[in-house]
């Protein structure tokens, strides 16, 4: 028999993107594409079940539900088998196979995987800090950092600044360039916001050296060369006397190290993102 016009209800407790998921990909076993597909998310009592079961029982209806609270689960269940309306209970047997597994009660909260707590916020606040604020876009933004890491070109400022962002922490980042004068801001936030980095001159001709060929420049560019190099590392170890930072060597060192160094200096100075507040 060809089944016309089916109407696929997902009723959730929560947004319902699990069970549409499951619908789509069983509907991928058919070729069927005389369907429709209504999604009625944060359902919560069950005066709510009853107006989508109401609707459902006049039509050539299937009723696809995620709902952890075991009464409403239950009334969508007696209701279905009372008006002949078939329904799939995605979530109820994963939980109770999963509780059986751990040998734990589950929670029946609705919607816990997508709840966002100030942690959340926190991170994704620092990670659009790094971003805005990247390589001395915006000097207006250093006053507002947690932490300001300053370094030539190709010393890791940027991905420091977006794997501390993750520990939610607030950098701006600003590169040191001996044609350019540093910034009022700069020369203005608290020494304990900054730290610098440097890095051995070979290594670094090495890294900008690839850097150019990336690019599909010529190696030999003064970018690239001893001479500048050395003149830059000269120049940065001026500036960071001058602002009476900490000074970390990331030469040797890959990111999550230079990470953990920068935090234990946070540490020990007593500043307050030390902790993640």
């Amino acid at each position: 028999m060809n089944v016309q016009g089916l109407v696929i209800y997902i009723v959730s407790d929560s947004i319902g993107e699990t069970a549409e998921q499951v619908a789509k990909a069983g509907l991928g076993q058919f070729d069927y594409t005389d369907y429709e597909m209504r999604r009625y998310p944060h359902i919560v009592d069950k005066l709510q079940l009853e107006e989508i079961i109401d609707k459902a029982k006049d039509e050539n209806a299937l009723i696809i539900f995620t709902m952890v609270v075991n009464e409403l689960s239950g009334f969508i269940v007696d209701r279905c088998s009372h008006f002949d309306i078939p329904c799939i209970d995605v979530m109820s047997p994963v939980i109770y196979s999963m509780s059986q597994a751990l040998h734990i009660p589950p929670k029946k909260e609705a919607g816990l995987h997508r709840k966002l707590d100030a942690t959340y916020f926190k991170r994704i606040a620092a990670i659009e800090f790094a971003v805005k604020y990247d390589d001395g876009k915006d000097p207006r933004g250093l006053k507002k950092a947690d932490l300001i890491l300053v370094g030539i070109s190709r010393t890791s400022k940027t991905p420091l600044s977006m794997y501390l962002a993750h520990k939610k922490i607030k950098v701006a980042n600003v590169p040191l360039v001996p044609e350019v004068e540093l910034s009022r801001e700069l020369l203005q936030v608290n020494p304990k916001k900054i730290i610098g980095l440097t890095t051995d001159p070979i290594k670094l001709t090495q890294i900008r050296q690839e850097r150019l060929k990336a690019l599909g420049l010529k190696q030999e560019a003064n970018y690239a060369s001893m001479e500048r190099i050395l003149e830059e590392l000269d120049y940065s170890e001026k500036v960071m006397k001058k602002l009476n930072c900490p000074v970390i060597d990331v030469s040797t060192k890959a990111v999550e190290e230079s990470a953990s160094i920068i935090m234990e200096i946070l540490r020990e100075i007593g500043y307050e993102i030390a902790n993640n507040k």
